[in-house]
């Protein structure tokens, strides 16, 4: 059976798979429920290694893993480089007929795949990033109550012993009081999961040279340990400025 050359819109529930043939002509075109099975049953008359182009867009770590498991040569696209918007006309079928075509002439804006451990790794390193910038909105949406009364804290750092003690001082009606404590409630969770994750973090990486190597350079705040304080903890290998990764977000 001669090689095929497939292309796989992927979507969050369902997904259009196109096949061709080495000679362009086109074999097969199947829309299937998002299942491995489902997967792995469109591309069973595919041939020996067929080659895949299939866009890095939501969930797909899944479906590539179906892939390589089954021998196909995966090109993980990166959306952003297809410039999908300057055609007249879009929709599923066109997507993977473009795909191939750029597959064909070797065009395809590629992404590396990576394997599964640097994914789970990817993955506590972006949740970390995601409650950190949570926890910088929850502090902004403080100082924006405070604002609102013309209060002006004697303390750059709110979340420090003197900050602490100027909103435990706070004489405010119910509405505003309650909703400052509630965001002083969500930073000290942020806080709580930022600092675990930070530990997981470090003790999955302190051995790695380029973790290592990171840290070293001027400007990049240390991972580990945090001070005593919830409000210093830092960033993970980020190139965040000391004066800012220990001061209020």
């Amino acid at each position: 059976m001669e090689r095929q050359y497939v292309a796989i819109d992927l979507h969050r529930l369902r997904s259009l798979i196109v096949r061709e043939d080495e000679g362009g002509n086109e074999v097969g075109v199947v829309r299937i429920d998002n299942d491995r099975v489902a997967l792995a049953a469109a591309l069973a008359d595919a041939g020996p290694e067929p080659q895949v182009a299939i866009e890095a867009t939501y969930g797909w770590y899944w479906a590539v893993d179906v892939l390589e498991g089954l021998g196909a040569e995966v090109r993980l696209v990166n959306p952003s480089g297809l410039a999908w918007g300057d055609r007249r006309v879009k929709n599923d079928y066109r997507d993977c007929k473009e795909l191939l075509d750029r597959m064909r002439l070797h065009k395809l804006p590629e992404a590396w795949i990576a394997p599964p451990p640097v994914r789970e790794l990817r993955e506590l390193v972006r949740y970390r990033h995601k409650l950190v910038c949570l926890r910088t909105g929850l502090k902004a949406q403080v100082k924006a109550v405070l604002a609102k009364h013309g209060l002006h804290p004697p303390v750059n750092d709110l979340w420090g012993l003197a900050g602490t003690a100027y909103l435990d001082g706070l004489d405010l009606d119910d509405g505003y009081h309650t909703r400052i404590e509630s965001l002083r409630d969500l930073v000290e969770h942020c806080n709580r999961d930022v600092a675990m994750l930070e530990r997981t973090i470090h003790q999955r990486l302190r051995d790695h040279a380029g973790y290592r190597a990171i840290e070293a350079i001027d400007g990049v705040a240390p991972s580990w340990p945090p001070s005593s304080s919830p409000r210093s903890a830092t960033s993970v290998a980020s190139p965040t400025p000391r004066r800012c990764a220990h001061g209020p977000a």
